[in-house]
């Protein structure tokens, strides 16, 4: 079987393909990572076969147009395509504009990112159908925002398996997609009741009770993290001093892409820095290191360390809502602290509210003060108890579910019935 999966240049979504790409890969089956030119060096990295296809779309300057607004924070507009020229972001990335590039406007919502979702898709599609063809891919397997993988799959005449990275935000837009696809679907020659854009299969990694309700069906997989290579702070004990608590702050790599002044971690480090007993651990990338600032003595900084690695003996993390950092901290069964400031963070922060697993503040909320007491609340012995159950219920929820290495007979059979 030959499996080709594919998304659109964001390394995170990536990462939510990699541990069923390995697993297919471990049974024996070919598989190929199909993205644009500038997620090349992250596919490398994660040691599977990749390929490149059309151009670079200014995914961050689209996502800056929907941040949302805050009293307190910075009016982020969205980048005009002069700024790449002195950018420091690798190709493909905040820097880079393509054909299919431009901005997202900040009126409106869910077509907003539908415009953004589509200008992937456009970029990608064609070559991604060629590659489809060439390679004789038998199954394709996207991200939930990567629309080019159905329409290359119905274009191939093989089947389409939607994975997600977690909260299904895009099942409720299901009903808009064949309208925002029609053009790419008619120059491909896909009739638009030929194929289904939240795929022919839907694979679930959420715990029970965390995902949204309703449609799809989708089915379950276990949460296994991959949060980039790299090794796990060598110098972090496996546990924190007797007596005293462990809290990880980290935010993720999208926030510092979009404004530095978005990038909180430094703030919620010093605002939690002032919490007795208490070993506060930040988790940033080298290129995230700069922006803490000046942080409190005892402060720990734990340099591009894949997160699942620090995570796992904390006791409260607190971050900024995505979806590979909440579901990288509840298989830990961690509860959290969110500071969502994007629409898709705050869908991820609302399920952990939902469940009991965690608290959250928004960004004119989170003052240091209000930082600091719902923090110590939540690490705290009797009023953070309902908070830490609930999460590790979660992780063992979460480990209950078939591992990535029990889908493969799935999609086998998938291929199967499709070809027959």
């Amino acid at each position: 079987m030959r499996v080709l999966f594919t998304t659109w240049a964001w390394p995170s979504h990536l990462y939510a393909l990699v541990p069923l790409a390995w697993a297919c890969r471990a049974a024996g089956h070919e598989v190929l990572v199909v993205s644009q030119p500038g997620l090349r060096n992250e596919i490398a990295a994660t040691g599977l076969p990749g390929a490149a296809v059309g151009t670079d779309v200014d995914g961050v300057g689209m996502v800056r147009g929907y941040v949302m607004p805050s009293e307190t924070g910075p009016v982020i507009e969205p980048a005009e395509p002069a700024e790449s020229a002195g950018s420091t972001e690798p190709p493909g990335h905040a820097g880079s504009t393509g054909s299919a590039g431009g901005t997202a406007p900040r009126t409106g919502r869910g077509p907003r990112a539908m415009r953004m979702f589509s200008a992937h898709a456009d970029s990608m599609v064609d070559g991604l159908t060629e590659v489809a063809s060439d390679w004789r891919a038998d199954l394709v397997v996207y991200e939930p925002t990567a629309l080019a993988g159905p329409l290359a799959a119905a274009a191939a005449g093989i089947p389409a398996v939607r994975l997600l990275y977690g909260v299904d935000l895009m099942a409720r837009a299901g009903p808009l997609l064949p309208e925002v696809l029609a053009p790419l679907a008619e120059r491909l020659g896909v009739k638009p009741d030929g194929y289904e854009p939240l795929g022919d299969l839907t694979i679930d990694p959420c715990p029970p009770g965390f995902q949204v309700p309703g449609d799809p069906p989708r089915l379950p997989m276990r949460y296994v993290p991959f949060n980039g290579p790299g090794v796990g702070g060598d110098d972090l004990p496996a546990l924190p001093a007797k007596g005293r608590r462990r809290a990880v702050v980290t935010w993720g790599y999208t926030m510092a892409r979009l404004h530095p002044e978005l990038f909180l971690a430094g703030h919620a480090a010093r605002a939690l820095g002032a919490l007795p007993d208490t070993e506060v651990v930040v988790a940033v990338s080298a290129r995230q290191r700069p922006l803490l600032g000046e942080l409190p003595d005892g402060v720990r900084v734990v340099v591009d360390a894949p997160l699942n690695a620090v995570v796992e003996r904390a006791d409260l993390v607190v971050a900024h809502g995505g979806a590979g950092t909440v579901l990288t901290s509840l298989r830990a069964g961690v509860p959290l602290l969110l500071v969502p400031q994007l629409p898709d963070h705050a869908g991820h922060a609302a399920r952990v509210v939902a469940t009991g697993s965690g608290e959250v503040l928004t960004r004119d909320e989170a003052t240091a003060a209000q930082l600091r007491e719902e923090a110590a609340r939540l690490l705290d012995p009797h009023a953070g108890a309902a908070q830490r159950e609930a999460a590790r219920a979660l992780r063992d929820a979460m480990l209950e579910q078939p591992a990535p290495a029990g889908l493969v007979g799935v999609l086998e059979e998938r291929v199967v019935t499709c070809a027959a």
